[in-house]
């Protein structure tokens, strides 16, 4: 890749220092970036470099989505019914699905998650797992240019899809994280479906396989009450104080939602340096308590670990961080409580402290020399940003997703002037329509519109008659 100039923004570094450069340049030269500076000295430092005109933009990290699905339910977008309970939709929807679903598919519905999260300036996402073709999955991810940690299905509960005693399914996880690369935009990671549905044994064994592998692991825990109740049956203990007996919790681990903690769960976490994703608007979108149940903020006050997630499209419904965020920041301001989360913090979760939750921390989440060029151009002649404010406020509180222009990662150009560069958006649109209606036949599934849908020509017959 030749050198690039990102000329003349306003930069959003992220940096110890929090500092914004005002008309700035940033030097990116191969896969990171090599300086920081005025568009004269960059300019004779990088002789022949391309340049992207940012003049009166600003520029922000790409941003961190630390729990997206990315399989299937981008193909039935906003068809599970919002009055059902999560076990339902999960149960009675995702699972049917899941079963039906091809390779083909799957690497469709991940292109297309990838796609629109870089439109909305994500350039990283934890796919947390509940994929059966994960080769198909990265190929997908890939194809649309975002950098992932991807996994497969790892469950050893009786009679679900993908299911298989414990050490099948370590040897599986194995598999799939040598299968991709250990380098590079796109690797693997240890990834159990969680809640009640797996063994100690596949526990423990996860977190081992990750050690030995020296890769990350996340599982689900505790999004709604259901899971505490299952391990009060279970082993008559809350669910994370039995992982840290089982000796699982960790700086590897990143748990997906553990929203229903209890002040024995909160400290387990912080003492183990176990990370957290926190995806509000899945929890309000499903209904489970989050505002009554809660701890996302206190992990954040107390100095732990916590990024921002988006779930799945009919939970969160789109990969948007930066809604993420204003979401965390007002559900917990809205507690009033003291000390409530500002708009600072919410962003530093969806960026770089987003970036150390799983464990790129020393890689992305800034913009610092020696950090790769994942980089977000927000287009500030768009009226969101008129006029112009505190940058952190307007930033989370602002709606400014939608302003998104140019996204780069590792260096690459993935978006352009709103348009992606290596997705030919018609044909996934095509294809899309085709496979969703495909899918929902196999699965048995037949969609209720809320409304009632009838061709316009029917009115040209009514007016006739």
């Amino acid at each position: 890749m030749t050198d690039l100039l990102i000329v003349g923004g306003d930069v959003v570094t992220m940096d110890s220092a929090r500092r914004v450069l005002t008309g700035a340049t940033v030097a990116v030269s191969g896969d990171s970036i090599a300086a920081l500076g005025t568009a004269e000295d960059l300019r004779a430092r990088f002789p022949g470099a391309r340049e992207i005109d940012a003049s009166g933009c600003v520029v922000i990290p790409g941003l961190i989505d630390a729990h997206q699905h990315t399989t299937v339910d981008p193909l039935v977008r906003s068809m599970i019914p919002d009055h059902i309970g999560s076990q339902e939709s999960i149960f009675d929807w995702i699972v049917p699905l899941h079963a039906h679903a091809d390779g083909d598919d799957d690497e469709l519905a991940a292109t297309i998650t990838a796609v629109e999260c870089l439109s909305r300036g994500i350039t990283t996402v934890l796919e947390p797992g509940t994929v059966a073709y994960p080769e198909r999955v990265a190929a997908g991810l890939g194809a649309a240019g975002i950098r992932a940690r991807v996994g497969g299905w790892g469950w050893d509960a009786d009679g679900v899809p993908f299911g298989a005693p414990a050490d099948e399914v370590l040897a599986r996880q194995e598999d799939i994280v040598r299968s991709l690369p250990v380098t590079g935009p796109v690797t693997g990671w240890v990834t159990l479906v969680g809640h009640d549905l797996a063994s100690d044994e596949l526990f423990a064994g996860a977190a081992s396989l990750a050690e030995r592998l020296d890769t990350g692991l996340t599982w689900h825990i505790s999004p709604g009450p259901a899971d505490v109740e299952a391990y009060a049956l279970r082993c008559a203990r809350r669910p994370v104080v039995h992982f840290r007996e089982l000796g699982v919790l960790g700086p590897r681990l990143l748990l997906g939602h553990a929203v229903w903690l209890d002040d024995a769960e909160v400290d387990a976490i912080l003492e183990t340096r176990t990370a957290v994703a926190a995806c509000p608007g899945a929890y309000l979108r499903l209904a489970q308590g989050y505002t009554r149940a809660s701890r996302h903020a206190e992990l954040v006050r107390r100095g732990g670990r916590v990024a921002l997630g988006c779930d799945a499209h009919n939970a969160g419904d789109a990969p948007d961080v930066l809604l993420a965020a204003y979401l965390f920041a007002g559900l917990e301001r809205d507690r009033d409580l003291p000390d409530p989360v500002r708009a600072e913090q919410a962003f530093a979760l969806a960026t770089i402290d987003g970036a150390r939750a799983i464990g790129l921390g020393g890689r992305i989440g800034s913009l610092e020399v020696g950090k790769a060029a994942d980089i977000v151009v927000l287009d500030a002649r768009d009226p969101a940003w008129t006029p112009r404010g505190d940058l952190a406020r307007q930033l989370v509180w602002g709606h400014v997703s939608r302003t998104v222009r140019d996204v780069l990662v590792d260096g690459r150009v993935v978006v352009r002037d709103r348009r992606p560069t290596g997705v030919d958006l018609a044909a996934v649109a095509a294809a899309a329509a085709e496979r969703s209606a495909a899918l929902l036949r196999r699965a048995g599934i037949a969609p209720r519109p809320t409304w009632p849908t009838e061709s316009a020509g029917h009115l040209a017959k009514e007016t006739t008659r």
